[in-house]
């Protein structure tokens, strides 16, 4: 199976994906990990994102699509995957079917308002040292503006502040958000309510994965 996360930044997909991730066995495959991954490893397509990076622009589609077919065809991906952050596009999601058509997929959007979004995002601090993530209004460090694992001091990440947030929705509006009535057609689309604690958002999740995999069962046995 392939579940395909969906959500505006700060919705939680990173976090949702793990706990998948740890009750399914299925691999979490962020486009940001693989990024960080194959520039770090100096791959040749690491290479190239490095220099589309070193000059300001954006990585393109191509190295992206490359980078996650490497990825999903990896043995642990064998009985499924978990994709955060791909597709971010019509273009993309097509891209990824040619790939890897023949596979079950579901699509589980996150959805929180705009509004909470903004409040969530502002009040995220990150740890610059282990990469522990707190919510200064949620689940606020037991020593403030300290990490409780490192104890290094937590920072706010630029791409958090109000205006670059808006910026970000902004995009996320115009690039990804058709993805959900190109979902919709295909009948794959789940959605789930984003705004409660994390323990909440993945039983809801948990239910609809669960759902999904009896009914691909059924289907299976009835071949």
């Amino acid at each position: 199976m392939r579940i395909v996360l969906l959500g505006p930044p700060g919705c939680g997909k990173g976090t949702q994906g793990e706990l998948i991730e740890k009750k399914y066995g299925f691999p979490k495959v962020s486009t940001g990990d693989l990024l960080r991954q194959t520039v770090a490893e100096e791959t040749p397509l690491g290479k190239r994102a490095e220099t589309q990076m070193r000059h300001g622009g954006l990585v393109n589609d191509e190295i992206v699509e490359e980078m996650v077919r490497e990825r999903i065809f990896k043995e642990d991906c064998r009985q499924g995957y978990v994709l955060d952050g791909f597709p971010r596009n019509i273009s993309q999601a097509q891209k990824l079917e040619e790939m890897d058509g023949n596979r079950s997929e579901v699509v589980i959007e996150i959805h929180l308002t705009e509004e909470n979004l903004i409040k969530r995002l502002e009040a995220r601090r990150i740890c610059p040292r282990c990469k522990s993530i707190y919510n200064v209004r949620a689940q606020n460090p037991k020593r403030e503006g300290m990490c409780n694992v490192c104890g290094a001091r937590l920072i706010q990440r630029e791409d958090d502040k109000k205006e670059v947030i808006k910026e970000r929705l902004k995009v996320y509006h115009q690039q990804t958000e058709p993805l959900v009535g190109y979902y919709q057609k295909k009948k794959n689309y789940r959605r789930v309510n984003g705004s409660g604690g994390i323990e909440t958002v993945f039983r809801n999740i948990y239910l609809l994965l669960e759902a999904e995999m009896a009914e691909s069962k059924e289907k299976e046995a009835r071949r």
